[in-house]
């Protein structure tokens, strides 16, 4: 039986946001000098798989999401992405977290990874990071620049700019002007920004976010996501750019056989159907 989802709230066009108030206004790269450091020391009930399990087939699956990424922006303008899903319990923190990682510690780029469910955060404790500043502070200090509060992850090629804490109500921040002008720096200096976004239902900070990053990755969660969720999510978004979506859980994994092993970790099934 059909469970009922809270319709999606629609959002007008915000004249705050950002592209044509701060077409020109971008400069060079962030300095990262005032980046603090942040130790990473994940466990395997983490699920970060990219580390912890790197010859797994998830870590494989995740580094051939990562290399199809890389061909993509090679043909268009890509290198901030925010990972969603329709509803709760799809694994967009997992896919977020592993993604970053794999990006950073596999393909050598730089990354930064940014909790952006703004409601639940929940990537910070996946990282075993706990009471770090973040964009919560960074939004009462009323300050401009927002480097002071990215933290470098254990030396490798990845930041990580944390919610510091749940907002009240985050799209007040998210569709400032202030907001659009410090992220846009940001993208100056990193190879890839990834968000670890809300799902696009019943909140509206996934089309928030939508506005400021160049494309969305969907994940779907077999046996969770219900087709009118994902369609009233999708409609919900103005411009959802879908770059493509991430198939968590998919059945035909279910018995992979991969270097002579069974692999049963869950969250680790992955399929990538590219968006054409």
């Amino acid at each position: 039986m059909e469970s009922q989802r809270n319709s999606p709230v629609a959002v007008s066009p915000s004249p705050a946001l950002p592209s044509e108030l701060l077409n020109g206004q971008m400069g060079g790269p962030v300095d990262l000098r005032a980046a603090k450091s942040a130790k990473v020391e994940p466990h395997v009930t983490s699920r970060l798989v990219a580390v912890t399990e790197p010859r797994s087939l998830g870590a494989e699956k995740f580094r051939s999401l990562a290399t199809r990424l890389e061909n993509m922006r090679r043909e268009r303008e890509l290198r901030s992405l925010q990972i969603t899903s329709s509803i709760i319990g799809e694994g967009k923190t997992m896919v977020s977290a592993n993604l970053a990682l794999t990006l950073s510690v596999e393909c050598g780029t730089k990354v930064l990874l940014v909790e952006g469910d703004l409601h639940r955060p929940s990537l910070a404790e996946r990282f075993g990071l706990t009471d770090l500043a973040g964009m919560n502070q960074w939004w009462g200090t009323r300050e401009k620049q927002i480097t002071p509060f990215i933290y470098r992850l254990n030396q490798w090629p990845l930041w990580f700019l944390g919610s510091g804490g749940p907002f009240e109500q985050p799209s007040h921040m998210l569709q400032s002007g202030r907001f659009a002008e410090a992220f846009l720096s940001l993208s100056a200096g990193f190879d890839w920004i990834i968000v670890d976004s809300t799902p696009m239902l019943p909140t509206v900070d996934a089309n928030l976010w939508s506005r400021l990053v160049d494309g969305t990755i969907l994940v779907v969660r077999e046996g969770v996501a219900l087709v009118n969720a994902l369609k009233k999510g999708l409609q919900a978004l103005d411009n959802p750019k879908l770059v493509g979506i991430v198939l968590n859980e998919a059945s035909e994994f279910n018995r992979s056989n991969y270097e002579g092993k069974y692999y049963a970790l869950q969250d680790n099934k992955i399929r990538v159907a590219e968006n054409k």
